[in-house]
């Protein structure tokens, strides 16, 4: 080695003829190194940039230490041969086209202009595309364009180390599988990296330079030597097509690992159209690019798996919440379908007032986050309140406590007969007050079972009987006890549901936690209108919903949905601990006074109507004897009167805090995050 020339590396001088062995083991082939002077185009000496070497084809593309040179007018073959002990011995043909192996630093400054800036503006495509199946569109077409090549495969890593058809195109016969992402229109096995005996497979080209980690370049598969092309031939002779140039090039991701291969096929004279070897500038400019392709597409698949790891969270969190109370049965699970359906119905109407609305990938995904999310403070919800299945249920059902006491009644009447009779009193006399008083007592416990099931309304002469059931007594240990406490009482005189005003608004102080679980969390940009979305779907659109009283003009339309799905899903389930499931019919009346009510959106309503989004929904969850038929026209017939909203000043500040009931049963606390 002599001087150091202008680019830092050692001159080469004239070598003589040695070998130089692999570095991985000494059982590879020896390969000549070369003996040509090349010159530097800076120093004019001697070319020290030489192209790298052909690697050890066994050795997962270690490379052989070997010097070779660079042709620019003579042609020549070369083969590597390399042995070890479990791998049979591969031929690689390496071959130098005479009249196009010119090195891209020889080619003339405008068209290596013109190539930085194409990589320019195709690399700049890349990082700003979103869309992973794009980005593969974008390479593969990129790369075959700039080559003439008549066709190309990309083939996507998978986790148990096969390369899968991602995406093929073939001009000349009109081929183009996997267009837009659709992967799975392709039919094609994918091709194992390694064999079952665990050895690598580099029979296959595409497999091979994923494992060399480097280009290939056959110039006619169909005499090339080392390479398994039966494949290829076979589709040739189905489809009457004869491939021949091939190049291969893996890509890299960000941490060195192969996650995909390029290949192009049929590089073709742009004057003759004529079939021909890829030339090796376009090799270049193509490797450039894939190197483009691989970190973008490794930055994608990066953040697509985030993405997954991040909903498979939520899914967790979602079927814990479901598991807690046996009684919400599917409910988080079974909103997500019902938002989608409809936000699907708003996507797809050409008229009215959901003309114009879209949602983008990245919309569509914040709608599944924040559906999936939208129960999430009930994890702090107690259970025996979630569960409450009666108007006596605490911990316990505090109905047998009532039946303890009924029976002490009975029994002290059953003792003040026998004390009568003792006192000389006729049998059938207090026989009969016996009889009498034991049935006023089984008739007050009758109706506080029935009162204590509860259910839509409790009459009010329920109500009076049950106050005066609640003046009886009867004496434990010689205290006098009334038969219904006044918490008792209470709970018996709930109107509606099974839940006191009490518990009502700790259970629907769930929306509340909602809100302030999910606006701690760091959502990036994309998803930062999750909290609003999820922590809406009780509100109204006449500012008497929960938990702020939000009205129509400050509710967007995803949060809307969001009302929708979740009242049609309550109405609906047949797991809830307090009702029975409606039909059909009787739960699409139900929404139908909600919508004259100002309850829901009236357009989304009847959106929710003509779609049949609720019908293709009851006929996946909802009992064949459920489903019966329902009047479209009368709902869509009902039309609630105007609605005066607020002035905005009352509406901003509505939307700045909760409703007081909500802001005094849940202050705030300083929950900082541990550092």
């Amino acid at each position: 080695m002599g001087k150091q020339c202008c680019r830092g590396r050692p001159k080469i001088g004239r070598l003589t003829s040695r070998f130089l062995p692999c570095r991985e083991t000494s059982s590879c082939a020896h390969i000549p190194a070369s003996k040509t002077t090349q010159s530097c185009p800076s120093c004019q000496t001697h070319r020290c940039h030489l192209p790298s070497p052909p690697r050890c084809s066994v050795h997962d593309g270690k490379r052989p230490r070997a010097l070779f040179g660079r042709f620019s007018r003579a042609s020549a073959v070369r083969s590597l041969a390399c042995t070890s002990r479990s791998a049979a011995p591969v031929i690689l043909k390496i071959e130098v086209i005479k009249s196009e192996r010119v090195p891209s630093s020889e080619l003339p400054i405008e068209e290596r202009l013109a190539r930085l800036e194409w990589l320019e503006r195709v690399g700049l495509r890349l990082a700003r595309e979103r869309n992973r199946g794009q980005i593969l569109e974008t390479v593969l077409t990129e790369a075959r364009e700039l080559c003439g090549a008549d066709g190309g495969t990309l083939y996507l890593r998978t986790e148990d180390d096969q390369l899968r058809f991602a995406l093929v195109q073939t001009v000349s016969l009109g081929i183009h599988l996997g267009h837009g992402g659709k992967e799975d229109e392709i039919q094609f096995p994918p091709l194992p990296l390694y064999h079952p005996d665990g050895s690598p497979n580099q029979r296959n080209v595409a497999t091979f330079a994923a494992h060399a980690r480097r280009r290939v370049h056959v110039p006619d598969a169909y005499d090339a030597s080392g390479f398994d092309f039966s494949g290829t031939k076979a589709f040739d002779a189905q489809v009457g097509y004869r491939s021949k140039s091939f190049l291969t090039i893996p890509l890299e991701g960000s941490d060195g690992r192969v996650i995909g291969v390029l290949q192009l096929i049929n590089a073709t004279d742009r004057n003759t159209g004529e079939v021909i070897p890829f030339r090796e500038t376009d090799q270049d400019t193509v490797e450039s690019l894939a190197a483009h392709a691989a970190l973008a597409l490794d930055s994608r698949m990066l953040l697509e798996a985030q993405g997954e790891l991040l909903e498979s969270f939520i899914r967790l969190i979602a079927a814990a919440i479901d598991s807690k109370s046996p009684y919400t049965g599917n409910h988080c699970e079974r909103v997500p379908v019902l938002v989608e359906m409809l936000a699907e119905a708003a996507c797809g109407a050409s008229d009215g007032p959901f003309a114009d609305f879209k949602l983008s990938d990245e919309e569509w995904y914040e709608l599944r986050i924040a559906a999936w999310l939208h129960d999430a403070g009930k994890v702090t919800t107690p259970v025996h309140i979630m569960d409450k299945a009666t108007k006596l249920e605490a911990i316990v059902d505090r109905i047998a406590e009532i039946r303890l006491r009924a029976e002490i009644l009975i029994r002290d009447e059953h003792t003040s007969m026998l004390e009568a009779i003792l006192a000389g009193e006729s049998r059938e006399i207090a026989e009969a007050r016996y009889q009498k008083a034991k049935g006023e007592i089984e008739d007050d416990l009758a109706v506080i079972e029935r009162a204590n099931l509860g259910g839509e309304f409790l009459l009010p002469e329920v109500a009076e009987r049950l106050k005066q059931i609640a003046r009886r007594t009867f004496t434990e240990r010689g205290v006098v006890r009334p038969l219904l406490d006044e918490r008792d009482l209470e709970n018996l005189l709930v109107a509606r549901g099974t839940l006191t005003e009490a518990e009502r608004i700790t259970i629907n102080g769930h929306m509340v936690e909602t809100i302030r679980m999910l606006e701690a969390l760091p959502f990036p940009r994309h998803l930062r209108r999750v909290p609003e979305y999820a922590g809406a779907h009780h509100e109204r659109m006449d500012g008497k919903g929960y938990p702020k009283g939000l009205y129509a003009g400050d509710l967007s339309i995803p949060a809307r949905m969001m009302a929708i799905a979740d009242v049609f899903e309550a109405l609906t389930a047949d797991d809830r601990p307090y009702k029975k499931a409606k039909k059909l019919s009787e739960a699409m009346r139900i929404m139908g006074a909600m919508k004259r009510d100002h309850h829901l959106d009236p357009e989304l309503f009847d959106l929710f109507v003509r779609s049949k989004t609720y019908l293709r929904y009851a006929e996946k969850y909802l009992a064949p004897d459920l489903r019966d038929v329902v009047d479209e026209e009368a709902l869509l017939a009902i039309k609630p009167p105007p609605l005066d909203l607020p002035s905005r000043a009352e509406r901003d500040q509505r939307r700045a805090r909760f409703l007081p009931e909500y802001e005094a049963r849940f202050p705030r606390t300083n929950r900082a995050a541990p550092k």
